[in-house]
């Protein structure tokens, strides 16, 4: 099969997808990813196909501070309607011009124009996501507040928050992809009532999530065309050669902590930059700081912290002694796989409920929203992540139920018995 992936955001959106891309191809496919420019060497040097946006997902990033929007579902969809709407006409074209010809289309959750363009080229399409986007009552909803514990019906209120936001997303683009819908597909407009549709459990689209049934097992009312299929790593470890700096640095005391932020653009740096040293100057402990996207810790730094700019984690998680990060996705599989704990700081979007769930599990202190960050409360985070035997052994169990699953294997087969059957 020629199989289009289509997949917008930040690296840790990009990343599984060309993971799964390779399970694909190693199974006899042809894949050509669909993604932003700036990411056309990470997808080529792994010999898969690219069409590209001229959207630079920094830039989108640079122009908020995302710990403003936080979680409030209101905020991050006039957020995303802000900057999605002025790009609409470029993802709708490029997505078409990279689905001719192809036999099946796959859309990560931030993909929602491939759906619009297999329709009009009368083409299969499953999606693809890392988080769970369709409702449960048996979830929390991966963006907005969290329903306390002792609250009556939390799962029915938290089944109707996803529902009522997700549709709002929806109402505020439906006026831009229509007019997509019409000027460059030569479709009929959509109604609300479809939407309304999409993400019901009775009746939503076909689904493949790449997260871990270990991290979030399928919910009761999640039908047969909802598949969890386990994460999508791509392993870069084994090529990966370390300066003999972190080496060194790495074998002249105890497993430091990793600290990083990712793809988060901080527009408050110097002030996290001095939360952080603080609170790892309280409790004596020694870090790997990853620079990211906010170029974090680019000042001088004691001898006791070492600043490299990016590294694959699957390399570095497994020699630190915990992870403190954002709760991205992709950061948070990585973490958990590892076997390591994990402090999460969570800015923006699904992060909080990333956070949520790794103290669920066990595998790590309660999150510390970014905007309530202090050096004491991450101080205090860092000593439970260290050193609670408890978290210890929660995330090394979830380690290796993690490092035992096969997610890629998984989403390939359920990816072409859907292509013969139409269904999962």
């Amino acid at each position: 099969m020629r199989i289009v992936v289509n997949t917008f955001g930040t690296r840790g959106d990009i990343q599984p997808y060309i993971a799964l891309g390779l399970g694909l191809q190693s199974a006899g496919h042809s894949v050509r990813i669909v993604t932003h420019h700036i990411f056309e060497a990470f997808v080529r040097q792994h010999g898969l196909d690219a069409c590209l946006l001229d959207i630079d997902p920094r830039q989108v990033l640079a122009n908020q501070a995302l710990a403003e929007l936080g979680n409030n579902p209101v905020r991050i969809n006039r957020w995303m309607q802000e900057n999605f709407r002025p790009a609409l006409r470029a993802i709708f074209k490029v997505t078409l011009e990279a689905a001719h010809g192809a036999d099946l289309m796959l859309n990560s959750g931030l993909s929602f124009a491939g759906w619009h363009v297999a329709e009009r080229l009368h083409m299969p399409a499953l999606g693809v996501s890392l988080w769970p986007m369709i409702p449960s009552r048996h979830l929390p909803p991966f963006i907005g507040a969290m329903p306390p514990a002792w609250l009556p019906f939390r799962g029915e209120m938290g089944y109707w928050y996803g529902r009522l936001a997700n549709q709002l997303f929806f109402a505020l683009l439906m006026p831009a992809v229509n007019q997509c819908r019409k000027e460059i597909l030569n479709l009929a407009p959509m109604r609300m009532r479809e939407y309304w549709r999409l993400d019901s459990p009775r009746t939503p689209a076909s689904m493949i999530y790449g997260f871990s049934p270990t991290v979030i097992p399928k919910p009761p009312d999640w039908g047969d065309n909802q598949q969890i299929a386990g994460y999508w790593f791509l392993d870069e470890a084994k090529d990966y050669k370390p300066p003999p700096s972190l080496m060194d640095f790495l074998e002249a005391g105890p497993p430091p902590v990793c600290i990083g932020f990712g793809s988060m653009v901080e527009h408050a740096r110097r002030q996290l930059e001095e939360t952080i040293l603080e609170a790892l100057a309280a409790g004596g402990q020694r870090a790997v700081i990853l620079g990211g996207w906010s170029d974090l810790g680019s000042r001088e730094l004691p001898n006791s912290i070492f600043r490299l700019e990016a590294v694959p984690h699957d390399w570095l998680f497994a020699r630190v002694a915990a992870v403190i990060h954002h709760g991205g996705a992709g950061t948070t599989a990585a973490g958990l796989r590892a076997g390591r704990s994990s402090v999460i700081v969570p800015s923006f979007g699904d992060q909080f409920f990333w956070g949520a769930r790794v103290a669920k599990l066990g595998a790590g202190p309660p999150p510390i929203p970014r905007k309530r960050l202090t050096a004491g409360k991450l101080a205090h985070a860092i000593q439970q992540a260290v050193g609670s035997e408890a978290i210890a052994t929660a995330a090394a169990h979830a380690g290796r139920h993690i490092e035992a699953e096969n997610g890629i294997g998984v989403a390939v087969g359920l990816i072409e018995r859907f292509a013969r059957n139409g269904k999962l």
